[in-house]
């Protein structure tokens, strides 16, 4: 994907062009438009996630980058509005999914688009897979809620899923269950749940986090391959930029509920403007000096409720000054396809 970091296009099946849409990959069909959510902390309600706008086009790989904490998962789990059963709610804003509102669905309109038109690949198989079920069952359920098939044929269309994750003895594998199978083996199982309906999108949670580096990149390599079979618009959830750098078209750096940063790999990659961005890619391992220790950011992500006035990044900002005490735009500074939320962009730190 490397090649295409610079393109601001991304070429379609013919019958969308013949169709006379214009295929710019900032014209996404799943779109969060300054989309607040609040939770409640000792009994009052606060924002946890603040004003995200996110467009993930088919085709397309995003990353959404961030420490632990800064709402990444609250913010991808929203796109499915999972989570309303624990108490998140919608403060503002809207998700929109060929131009309609997630939030104007009726629960059966949701359990269509679940599956059927997104679907979510989760950080940890063993919570995601009910241990009770074999995995044949579980994923001919999925398959036969959205797709018009018989036993016989959700069957079949489940060996063909695990073949194309590069299962072998499928048939075997059917009749397990979840305890009996690797971590690697599990989150294969995921992903080709995930695939069972042919979504338009897929939503990754750290799909890689609980696993063995070895078997995170086969993984990584399934994940991209199925993507680029499929054409599909792929939300990568993660914490590592070295897998953004491998996976990505574009990144969306996300801080305190807050997007502070988005743009095309390549150009965030070359030109990171906001401080927070610029120290994360300082504390890769890949960057750093060989005997020295990795650069750590002080301090630590405040909760929601704590957020500061302004800035949410100024506490621990090397660039902190009076004026950014003071609500921040969100596009204090941009060009083409780079979007900063700083009103120190080019300072030396």
């Amino acid at each position: 994907m490397a090649g295409d970091h610079l393109s601001a296009y991304h070429y379609f099946p013919l019958k969308w062009l013949e169709s006379g849409v214009l295929m710019r990959h900032t014209a996404a069909m799943l779109e969060l438009s300054n989309l607040s959510l609040s939770v409640s902390i000792q009994g009052e309600r606060v924002d946890a996630v603040s004003a995200v706008s996110l467009r993930l086009a088919p085709g397309r790989v995003l990353g959404l980058v961030g420490e632990s904490g800064c709402g990444k998962s609250l913010t991808a789990q929203a796109m499915l509005r999972l989570g309303e059963h624990q108490g998140v709610e919608k403060s503002s804003g809207d998700i929109r999914l060929d131009g309609k509102s997630l939030f104007d669905m009726s629960e059966e309109q949701l359990r269509t688009v679940r599956g059927g038109h997104i679907a979510m690949i989760f950080q940890e198989p063993m919570t995601a897979l009910n241990p009770v079920f074999s995995i044949g069952s579980q994923i001919c359920e999925v398959i036969r809620l959205h797709l018009d098939m018989n036993k016989q044929q959700a069957h079949q269309r489940a060996i063909d899923l695990l073949q194309d994750v590069g299962m072998q003895d499928v048939e075997q594998i059917l009749k397990q269950y979840p305890d009996s199978l690797s971590g690697g083996m599990r989150q294969r199982v995921l992903i080709a749940m995930a695939m069972a309906a042919d979504p338009d999108y897929i939503i990754a949670d750290e799909p890689t986090t609980a696993l063995d580096v070895s078997v995170q990149k086969r993984i990584i390599a399934l994940l991209l391959n199925l993507q680029k079979k499929r054409n599909l618009g792929l939300l990568l959830v993660t914490h590592d930029f070295g897998l953004v750098a491998e996976m990505c078209d574009d990144v969306a750096v996300m801080y305190a509920g807050q997007i502070v940063e988005s743009g095309s790999v390549a150009e965030i990659f070359d030109h990171p403007a906001h401080p927070y961005t610029r120290a994360l890619m300082a504390c890769r391992p890949e960057v750093s000096s060989p005997g020295k220790a990795l650069p750590v950011i002080s301090g630590q992500v405040p909760p929601p409720g704590r957020w500061p006035s302004g800035c949410h990044f100024a506490k621990r900002c090397p660039l902190a000054a009076d004026d950014c005490n003071n609500p921040v735009a969100a596009d204090a500074w941009s060009r083409e396809n780079h979007v900063t939320r700083c009103l120190h962009v080019g300072e030396p730190s």
